[in-house]
């Protein structure tokens, strides 16, 4: 699975990054006891899509300290769950990094990297790195897993637009690699995109296409994508639902002869009740999030999370 989790920061000021709206002394009156209560939301949102089995591979977005992810997995309901958890610090002007939870006997880690993003043309800018890990699964093959959290939209979709590309480009360019090394290698790529399955930047660059009656183990296929096209989402903007958080996948991980694999029917967007309120100003439904503005709403996230169930 993969969630936004919409802020998760501990309480304590980082001197590297721009943290002080969610201190106790901050604009938003951010404290431990709210600090707990983040941490038990994305426990029971974690647990609650595992059911009686727990996600196997759990992808963060919007964390901000290794702390945040230690207090997550040991005082949390997630605590006998046994997770262990792989983060870089990013060099993000807030300090909200990717991170990835995993179940030791379902995941087994060989190799961890931070991709560090340098955008050209803007020097200045900072952007969460992209956290790329290796793994072996139970079948014994090897899991490839790119986690990442593309530029935001703050400053326009088309200002932002090529930034995003830049990013999705860094991706492909590390898929390549990996095609060109190694046999048939399994990838999933999960994030919060901050662009819909339909945008240039997952269509044109990453290559991540629709799934198909007809597929190539040397592509990308967006899982999300019929999701969008039915009109569902994991986010709300102005009344209107879109696909920002998003599992690609690469072809041979749709072979169900194979000996680890998924299908379109198994990947969803969860949209429990407990994560939706009334949307007042739109109607029908609307996350149910921390804050709202700057007004404390004791939720979830402004996103909610995706998730597909793979077989062996």
């Amino acid at each position: 699975m993969c969630y936004n989790v919409e802020n998760f920061f501990d309480c304590i000021h980082d001197s590297l990054s721009e943290d002080t709206e969610f201190l106790p002394t901050g604009i938003r009156g951010w404290n431990f006891t709210k600090y707990q209560k983040k941490q038990a939301a994305i426990a029971k949102v974690i647990t609650a899509i595992g059911g009686w089995d727990a996600p196997a591979l759990v992808g963060i977005c919007e964390v901000e300290s290794e702390k945040c992810l230690y207090d997550l997995t040991h005082f949390s309901g997630l605590k006998n769950l046994r997770y262990n958890y792989l983060h870089h610090d990013s060099p993000d002007p807030r300090g909200i990094d990717v991170a990835l939870l995993f179940q030791p006997d379902q995941f087994k880690p060989i190799f961890n990297k931070a991709i560090r993003i340098r955008i050209p043309g803007f020097p200045e800018s900072r952007t969460r790195d992209i956290l790329f890990v290796s793994g072996l699964i139970p079948t014994g093959d090897t899991l490839h897993i790119f986690v990442c959290h593309l530029p935001s939209r703050l400053e326009g979709e088309n200002e932002s637009e090529g930034k995003r590309k830049y990013v999705a480009s860094v991706i492909r360019e590390k898929v390549d690699s990996l095609y060109a090394k190694t046999h048939r290698p399994k990838i999933v790529i999960m994030g919060d995109f901050n662009d819909y399955p339909t945008n240039s930047s997952l269509t044109e660059v990453l290559k991540a296409n629709p799934v198909s009656a007809s597929v190539s183990e040397k592509k990308l296929y967006n899982l999300m994508y019929k999701m969008q096209s039915d009109g569902k989402g994991t986010n709300k903007h102005l009344g209107e639902w879109g696909v920002l958080d998003q599992l690609i996948i690469s072809g041979n991980l749709l072979d169900s002869t194979g000996t680890f694999y998924t299908s379109q029917q198994d990947a969803h967007v969860f949209d429990a009740e407990f994560l939706l309120e009334n949307d007042l100003n739109y109607l029908e439904k609307k996350p149910l999030r921390t804050y709202v503005g700057m007004k404390y709403h004791d939720g979830f996230s402004d996103h909610l999370p995706v998730y597909t169930d793979f077989w062996y």
